[in-house]
């Protein structure tokens, strides 16, 4: 899975921190995620190892509600905001507890206004600090960079996503996997939504083409991550002698919706070649308004989650495209992302270019990527 290289997230923090972190990870719903977690904590604990439930969601399935035998489970902290009453995951509690390893459900979730913390994923970090193992559940599709192919698959933008890095994190990453068809069966019999949700999972969600799409990602993704931990490993086995030359991928934004996408697919790109990230934005000498502001601000929140290095700089006299490759010959730049251009509104503009023209003119040195515009959003999950 994609990763980012910092010391973060590297094998000597994770050879320091004091808790290990076990990630179960499926397609879609239904597959079996939180039953097979509660199997193996099931057997766990007849070794005699001390493990807890910290959070669990059975969604009303029976077959899911068996596994929890005769674990224990730690009562959820209830916060009141306003007229408005939530259930969070107790990190207080759970430290109190002290127990070896603690099963939370659902890593893809933001806390209820008033948390300590905003994210799931932030609390397990807390809890790993303080040496107590995790184990957690999450699908495929609530990865940060998979966000605009999973929305192009199958037409739902996910809400809830967890930045990339933490996959690598983990010190497991186990995939839990079914045929397409037989998810379709268990949604048939009632064994993943209630049965007034299924024909509508049936055709939008559930249809065979996105399941089959949405796990091959997962199975490729997964396959990332073995890839990944091999290479890291025979790294470490040669030693720091032998290290590899870092490359740079540049993406260049601006203030148009369309620079998310741009950023999720520098940073595949990036993990891909193990690279640096660098994310432009190419700003004018006139005061931005308060939209470019505040899409300036989302673009620098986007690149602290892919650990993307965000860097300005005013435009060039010779326009945009000199100023991206100037700053692309700066950072020696093997990768250069860029969005597809706007159409010139007037004969002058479509007279004088546009930026990709003059890159591809002017920077022959970097293998350019130009993606294209965003699809309109079509509907919405959690």
């Amino acid at each position: 899975m994609a990763r980012r290289s910092t010391n973060y997230t590297s094998v000597a923090y994770k050879a320091l921190r004091p808790g290990r972190l076990i990630i179960y990870v499926g397609a879609a719903p239904g597959v079996g995620k939180t039953y097979k977690m509660l199997q193996d904590a099931n057997d766990w604990k007849m070794k005699g190892i001390d493990v807890v439930i910290g959070w669990l969601e059975t969604h009303g399935r029976t077959g899911t509600a068996e596994q929890v035998q005769d674990l224990e489970i730690i009562p959820r902290k209830v916060i009141r905001t306003g007229n408005r009453v939530y259930e969070e995951l107790d990190t207080e509690a759970i430290m109190a507890r002290q127990p070896r390893i603690v099963l939370i459900d659902e890593l893809a979730h933001t806390n209820a206004p008033g948390s300590a913390r905003e994210k799931r994923y932030q609390d397990i970090e807390y809890l790993l600090s303080h040496g107590i193992h995790v184990v957690t559940t999450v699908n495929i599709q609530h990865l940060e960079s998979l966000h605009d192919k999973v929305e192009h698959i199958t037409g739902v933008q996910v809400r809830e996503r967890i930045p990339d890095w933490f996959i690598d994190l983990a010190n497991e990453v186990k995939m839990v996997d079914v045929s397409p068809e037989t998810l379709q069966q268990r949604l048939i019999d009632g064994q993943i939504y209630s049965s007034d949700k299924i024909d509508q999972a049936l055709n939008h969600f559930f249809r065979l083409s996105n399941l089959s799409a949405l796990r091959e990602i997962a199975l490729l993704e997964v396959a990332d991550d073995v890839e990944q931990r091999l290479h890291d490993q025979i790294s470490r086995e040669k030693g720091t002698a032998e290290a590899e030359t870092v490359e740079s991928t540049l993406v260049c934004v601006n203030s148009r919706p369309h620079s998310a996408k741009l950023i999720r697919r520098g940073w595949r790109i990036a993990d891909r070649h193990h690279s640096i990230l660098y994310v432009l934005v190419v700003v004018n000498s006139r005061e931005m308004t308060e939209r470019e502001r505040q899409e300036l601000k989302r673009i620098e929140r986007l690149c602290e989650q892919f650990d993307a290095i965000f860097m300005t700089r005013e435009v060039h006299e010779q326009g945009v495209g000199r100023t991206i490759v100037e700053v692309a010959e700066e950072l020696h730049v093997a990768q250069l992302v860029i969005g597809q251009p706007m159409p010139g509104r007037t004969w002058w503009e479509r007279l004088r270019g546009n930026p990709v023209d003059y890159v591809l003119q002017h920077a022959e040195f970097v293998d350019l990527h130009v993606v294209s515009n965003e699809r309109g959003a079509r509907c919405q999950t959690s």
